[in-house]
């Protein structure tokens, strides 16, 4: 048993008078939502420093970018400041708490050698390229000591563990093993790579958290002030309330669309999990399993195009292609994913005998619409402008001026200068994190770059799979969730796509299948325990058993973690080599077997399934999931089977259930 199950039992969620205190349920789940709220003049300071970050973010996002290193350095200065102002140095201190000296000075202790290197950058580049002074490495070791401190209290220590190891792996390669051995750096080499080179804290990662990524945690800051969250959640009941087992759907529904401007597990939970869940206990779900609805229709918004997790923009810079290509290759995947979740919720309600909500206490689709629906024009606005060719930072710039501007068509959607501050702040403090991550796995891909470890690994995988692919697939998996059960999603990314995909690479497989597995499999770890922190979130909402919850979630999830293996096999369902009829086949049959295997999980379909039937299931899901066109023909022919005999078997019972009566 984890120890966050224990500390939920130990420690039951606060309620106030309307129910949950969600704020607590955050703080318990979410580190990132640990923050203080100190009183006076110091909050007042926090509030300017996150605006100051948006605007300066927002200017260079529309007129242009400072040269990467200042661009960097600048974003991580104002991210290392407010962290240290914001979190403290134990989560347990009290919320109200002022901020005490040591943090001050610890922000000021952050911020020097990255004001230094701003400054320093263009005579360190041309005259002293590869020679740093005494200074130089002052300043960087200032800098590493900043950040480790700074991630571990907004994340948790294990990120900090990982680079530090990376670190004294550097120094100490001579005296390891023949396999990871390698003839060791001084000192200043290292921190010279790390600090003043671009494959260390610099890295790739950094520069998309201080571009990309900062602007579309803006952009869904902004729509969120404009009531995008409740429009979403209104028309995700208008759409789908009515049908059976409606409130699941919709929670599904909702979440999906969340995606679009949440890239965070727990967060999306909390936000429509505080809705749904109770409504799906209202007509009869388990609370358990709206828990793990919930959780596993939250995790899915970061690989739902258009805008996805914050590792969807790395994945593009490793890749060297377009954000549109990585959002393009996850169309499908993320549907199939979707809908294996929708199915397994219809067949639970059938199981159940529940039934939707009554069509006249629904919002009308129509009114909602007329009255709301130019809020999504905005993400219309920046799906055209990606197809068009525009950066994806160009794209988040005028996706805010287009929010702002139709913002003010209703009253109770108006960015007043106040909301929008409001929402700036929110984009400041929602990208702290990312940055954190970035910058801290920074040092995890420079010890790869500076050593070479990420070859010898790859090398290491394939070899003890023996060259043979569903099993180097296999422990790809394997390394994904366990790092992502400690690891933030978009670090956990870095990591895997640097030290495991490689391997992956050198046996066929394309680059776009290849880190697209690792991506799916960074986010999976949210769903599976012992640390299956967004079920966990659920089932605190929800009231029940957090693993319980867990093993659900894992459960409904089981598409989620197939369909990798699917696409790497089948690369056309990412949009590799694609042609039409071949395509069209391969999505049509991919969706009937995750019908098959939703079928298997839930265990009814038109009536219960014997255990037998369910493994027979099994075999012709994974039939229809295996390209090939005899394998297609075996998984249709096992569903035509089950079909007939569940349609008996539902016949005599509705036969038996009238002679009763």
């Amino acid at each position: 048993m984890g120890a966050t199950e224990d500390r939920i039992k130990k420690e039951p969620v606060a309620e106030t008078e309307g129910g949950i205190d969600f704020d607590e349920l955050m703080r318990k789940f979410d580190t990132e939502s640990r923050f203080r709220t100190p009183p006076g003049w110091q909050l007042k300071l926090i509030v300017f420093l996150c605006i100051a970050m948006s605007c300066f973010h927002f200017y260079t996002a529309g007129f242009g970018l400072l040269p990467a290193q200042k661009q960097g350095a600048v974003h991580l200065a104002f991210v290392l400041v407010i962290v240290f102002l914001l979190y403290p140095i134990k989560s347990s201190m009290p919320k109200n708490s002022k901020i005490p000296i040591y943090d001050f000075a610890l922000a000021i202790f952050a911020a020097t050698p990255l004001v230094y290197l701003v400054m320093q950058i263009d005579v360190i580049a041309m005259e002293r390229s590869g020679l740093p002074t005494t200074t130089d490495i002052v300043m960087g070791f200032m800098l590493i000591a900043a950040l480790l401190e700074a991630t571990r209290r907004i994340s948790n220590p294990i990120l900090p563990c990982l680079a530090i190891i990376s670190l004294l792996y550097c120094y100490f390669g001579r005296y390891m093993p023949e396999m990871l051995s390698h003839r060791g750096f001084n000192i200043n080499r290292i921190v010279n790579h790390m600090y003043l080179g671009t494959e260390g804290i610099f890295g790739t990662p950094l520069e998309v958290s201080s571009t990309f990524v900062f602007m579309f945690i803006l952009f869904g800051s902004v729509l969120e002030k404009t009531g995008m969250g409740k429009f979403i959640i209104d028309l995700s009941i208008a759409l789908a309330g009515w049908s059976t087992g409606g409130p699941a759907k919709v929670a599904v529904v909702a979440s999906g669309l969340m995606g679009t401007i949440s890239g965070s597990s727990v967060a999306n939970v909390c936000t429509t999990g505080m809705f749904t869940i109770p409504l799906m206990k209202s007509v009869g779900y388990k609370p358990y399993f709206a828990g793990a609805v919930e959780a596993v229709a939250s995790t899915g918004g970061q690989i739902m195009p258009p805008v996805m997790g914050a590792g969807a923009f790395i994945m593009a810079q490793f890749l060297g292609v377009s954000y549109l290509e990585v959002a393009l290759a996850a169309v499908v995947p993320a549907l199939l994913y979707y809908f294996a979740v929708m199915v397994q919720v219809h067949f639970e309600a059938k199981r159940l005998g529940l039934q939707g909500l009554s069509r006249d206490k629904l919002p009308k689709i129509g009114k909602l619409l007329k009255e709301k629906g130019f809020l999504l024009i905005p993400l219309v606005a920046i799906v055209y402008l990606l197809i068009a060719g525009y950066t994806p930072l160009y794209a988040a710039f005028s996706g805010i001026i287009v929010s702002f501007v139709l913002s003010w068509l209703n009253k109770e959607t108006r960015l007043t200068p106040v909301r929008l501050m409001e929402a700036f702040e929110a984009g400041a403090r929602g990208a702290l994190a990312v940055a954190c991550a970035c910058a801290c796995v920074g040092m995890v891909v420079g010890m790869g770059t500076l050593t070479g470890l990420a070859l010898r690994i790859a090398n290491a995988i394939v070899t003890l799979a023996g060259g043979k692919l569903i099993l180097t697939l296999f422990f790809t998996m394997c390394a994904s969730i366990i790092l992502g059960t400690g690891l933030p999603t978009t670090a956990n990314f870095i990591v895997t796509s640097t030290m495991a995909a490689p391997a992956l690479l050198q046996l066929g497989v394309p680059a776009m299948a290849a880190y697209m597995f690792v991506f799916y499999f960074g986010i999976a770890a949210d769903l599976t325990p012992p640390v299956a922190l967004a079920a966990y979130a659920g089932a605190g909402i929800a009231g029940d058993d957090p693993m319980r919850t867990g093993g659900t979630a894992f459960k409904l999830a089981l598409a989620g973690f197939l369909v990798p293996y699917i696409y790497v096999y089948n690369p056309m369902l990412l949009f590799i080599g694609a042609t039409p009829l071949p395509m069209i086949q391969a999505i049509c049959t991919a969706m009937i077997g995750v019908f098959l295997l939703a079928m298997c999980t839930i265990g009814h379909y038109k009536a219960p399934l014997h255990w037998l039937v369910r493994i027979v299931a099994l075999i012709g899901a994974i039939g229809l999931l295996d390209p090939g066109t005899s394998t297609d023909i075996a998984g249709l022919v096992i569903l035509a089977v089950i079909y007939f005999i569940q349609s008996v078997k539902a016949k005599a019972a509705g036969n038996t259930g009238t002679s009763a009566q």
